[in-house]
């Protein structure tokens, strides 16, 4: 999946450019509209990240002409503006999300992943990483093509973690795709799970990394041999 970047404050583009180097998004950043414009003629993006207060112009005004042109690439406003008239002013401006500074890095991942999801209704059916896959809509994992069993809320770890792979996913986002079936669920019933999850994927070739005080990551491990004989 192809984003543009539109942010010229590069603290901001340089914090989420580090964020999404490993990930499957591809990121072109542009601190200019006028930069952002150019990339459009040249290439085609899934999705498309924008600041209002650019220095070469208003974002909106921007918006506007490339809603002229182009009606259905996706448009998630990040931004500063938070009155309510501005955001309405957004949305009806051609934007699809509008999500207001400062905001969590978390967030912002499921946002974009929602409207990947909507853009491209197929994209998340099948996920895969290495050899381990899921059926995103059913309870269904394989390991290099077998089918691999796992209890449903193993599942719902192993889900959340191959959709944002190699990315990191924190705890609180378990403890939340969790708690949609399971009220009682908290950061305790969280680590049991995906220390249950670790140890089944045991020899697959893949393996759960826990990086202390932000969360957890999906890595290929080298245990190659190993995950064939855990898929027999």
């Amino acid at each position: 999946m192809r984003l543009l970047l539109i942010e010229d404050d590069p603290a901001i583009a340089r914090e989420l450019m580090l964020r999404w180097q490993d990930g499957a998004w591809v990121v072109t950043h542009v601190d200019r509209l006028e930069s952002a414009a150019a990339s459009l003629r040249g290439d085609a993006f899934d999705l498309i990240l924008l600041d209002l207060g650019m220095p070469d112009g208003d974002g909106i005004a921007w918006l506007k002409a490339l809603r002229a042109v182009d009606p259905r690439t996706p448009v998630m406003v990040l931004t500063a503006r938070d009155r309510v008239a501005e955001r309405v002013e957004g949305l009806r401006a051609g934007a699809d999300d509008y999500l207001v500074k400062p905001y969590a890095a978390d967030e912002l991942d499921a946002r974009i992943d929602v409207l990947l999801r909507r853009t491209h209704p197929d994209r998340d059916r099948v996920i895969r990483f290495g050899p381990i896959s899921v059926l995103a809509d059913d309870f269904g994992a394989h390991l290099n093509g077998t089918p691999f069993e796992l209890a449903p809320r193993e599942f719902e770890v192993l889900r959340l973690l191959l959709s944002r792979a190699p990315r990191l996913v924190s705890k609180r986002s378990i403890v939340d795709a969790l708690s949609l079936s399971n009220q009682e669920i908290n950061d305790s019933a969280a680590e049991l799970y995906v220390s249950r999850l670790r140890k089944r994927l045991e020899g697959s070739g893949v393996e759960i990394r826990t990086m202390r005080g932000v969360g957890y990551q999906l890595s290929i491990s080298p245990a190659g041999p190993a995950a064939d004989d855990a898929a027999g």
